[in-house]
């Protein structure tokens, strides 16, 4: 999936994570991650974003989050949203798959 356009998804509102995706300015994914857990589970949000990313096919994104204490579940929604958003696409498919 090709990052075309800035986007987001989420709020700021506890419990939950704001999500904003824009094409890369090189290549790779880059996370910048505020959050009021960032030393519990800093590691394990960012993980969330980019194994979400990369499920999606995403190889070059810039990404700003931040994060109220969301959890895995929210956490991988807003990226998906987001990222839907930002490739311009409405093909998308929320099923959970197993």
């Amino acid at each position: 999936m090709k990052i075309i356009t800035t986007a987001s998804a989420g709020t700021m509102e506890s419990s939950d994570i704001i999500v904003r995706i824009e094409p890369a300015e090189k290549p790779g994914i880059e996370i910048h991650l505020t959050s009021s857990v960032m030393q519990q589970f800093g590691r394990q949000i960012e993980e969330a974003i980019r194994g979400t990313l990369g499920n999606l096919g995403v190889e070059d994104a810039r990404v700003e989050a931040v994060d109220k204490g969301a959890l895995d579940c929210t956490i991988k929604a807003r990226v998906s949203a987001a990222a839907f958003r930002a490739a311009k696409r409405n093909d998308y498919d929320w099923r959970v798959k197993q």
